[in-house]
């Protein structure tokens, strides 16, 4: 019996008023909402036996080098390291046939072997073929020797909504395959802090340590998110969990499946800030929603597509902008070639300005250098910063200079230097390519003082020649 149905024979009372079936124009059924006793005593046992055959669990080892209690190096002669074999469990969902399987990059980083164990209790050894720490997705294969292994599918190109009913499978601490349900809880999350990609699907259905990697599967059988965190003071589910979206695990499955390294994303070539209620009460907004553009990058789309700054982009392709993280996932999701439409405040109006979907440009090239020589930062390994590896390196692209990929044996590590730094100036001189930054380093003269920025702090550093 429909909710109709059951109005049109009962009738209902609110506020004193009888409310009729009809009695509310362009009133209809709600798709999908259980409405009899019959619907409500559905199992979901349907949707299980579809989807969790392809759910496996990821086991990861890692070595890890812990210092030995400080009291006992004093009479060592310096401070003694212990290495330790760890251990960490996750799970995670085969996307193809033939063994290949989506988790979370935390279930695997720097693991030193993965084994995956699918539903039947098969054990098999996984190689990785892509880790993106910056979405925490990786995905990985498993050799199944032309055996065509259950799957489920992913459905990239759906939208959830608030209210939705979806099921979590994974394997909670340990105890075997577990499935919970509930409800997608909220939808665009930006501000969680768990991966630079941040467009969350929160669920109020039990996710627990061991559950990162699995699908949250909605009621067609088709996983539209990656199960990933939980907000909890006490480490188990308190029903607050947050699932990758499907659009950005596809996107980095097809990025594996090309052969692909990395996963390279559209990029805005602007930068952006989060509005407050101070600024959108200066822009004439009634709420603080929408980003504003503080800076532009020459030729880049948001040049091409007219945006000047100061403007404030408040949605796109008609779906709004919360703040800076909702629209670095709206565009970093887009396929290159696309035209997004940007819905732009500008001096009172609203603009409605096409953006070419494009990826960083890779300009000035790499120029990959080991730094030699008598000088600070001999051992390092630096490259040009470009768009493009300021993507792969997690860094501000407008920031100039060069940035440091990796440390050897050398003065560039004693002297503190970390990866990720950008070695903007030497002795007051712009480093803007490997090349200038060398040649400066080359010049002994009394000594060099080093321009570097770390994060969002710029440090100045003197050391004698």
């Amino acid at each position: 019996m429909t909710l109709a149905n059951w109005a049109q024979r009962h009738g209902a009372v609110l506020g004193g008023a009888l409310i009729l079936a009809g009695a509310v124009p362009g009133y209809a059924d709600p798709p999908g909402v259980p409405v009899s006793r019959a619907e409500i005593a559905l199992s979901f046992a349907p949707l299980v036996k579809s989807a969790a055959p392809a759910v496996v669990n990821v086991y990861s080892k890692r070595m890890v080098r812990a210092q030995v209690d400080p009291f006992w190096s004093l009479f060592m002669g310096g401070a003694l390291e212990r290495s330790r074999m760890e251990q960490s469990l996750g799970s995670g969902s085969i996307v193809r046939s033939d063994g290949v399987i989506l988790t979370n990059h935390h279930n695997i980083a720097n693991a030193t072997e993965i084994r995956v164990v699918t539903a039947d209790r098969r054990e098999w050894p996984a190689k990785v073929l892509l880790d993106d720490p910056r979405a925490d997705l990786a995905v990985l294969k498993i050799d199944s020797k032309g055996e065509k292994l259950p799957v489920i599918p992913i459905d990239a190109s759906g939208h959830p909504a608030v209210g939705d009913l979806v099921l979590a499978i994974g394997d909670p601490f340990g105890v075997g395959q577990t499935v919970t349900n509930g409800i997608v809880s909220a939808l665009a999350r930006s501000d969680v802090g768990i991966n630079d990609y941040a467009f969350f699907i929160q669920t109020d259905a039990a996710i627990n340590p061991g559950n990162s990697g699995g699908p949250l599967v909605d009621m067609k059988g088709d996983l539209i998110g990656v199960n990933t965190a939980i907000l909890s003071s006490s480490g188990a589910s308190a029903g607050i969990g947050f699932a990758i979206p499907a659009a950005m695990a596809q996107q980095v499955l097809d990025a594996a499946l090309a052969g692909e390294s990395h996963v390279v994303r559209p990029w805005l070539g602007a930068r952006t800030q989060s509005l407050t209620a101070e600024m959108a009460q200066s822009f004439g907004l009634a709420a603080a929603m929408g980003v504003v553009v503080a800076d532009i990058w020459p030729e880049g789309p948001a040049a091409r597509a007219g945006l000047k700054s100061g403007d404030v982009i408040l949605a796109v392709d008609g779906e709004p902008v919360d703040d800076a993280g909702a629209l670095n996932y709206m565009i970093g999701t887009r396929r290159p070639g696309e035209t997004a439409r940007l819905k732009v405040r500008r001096d009172g109006r609203t603009l409605d300005l096409p953006l070419m979907i494009a990826r960083p440009p890779a300009t000035p090239p790499r120029d990959e250098r080991v730094l030699q020589g008598a000088n600070p930062l001999a051992g390092a390994t630096v490259v040009n910063l470009s768009p493009l590896t300021a993507q792969e390196e997690g860094v501000d692209p407008f920031v100039h200079g060069v940035i440091v990929t990796a440390l050897g044996d050398g003065y560039a590590q004693s002297i503190g230097l970390k990866v990720g730094d950008i070695v903007r100036a030497v002795n007051g001189t712009p480093t803007q390519t490997t090349g200038a930054l060398a040649a400066a380093l080359a010049e002994r003269g009394r000594g060099w003082s080093l321009t570097i920025q770390r994060g969002d702090q710029v440090i100045h550093a003197q050391f004698g020649g």
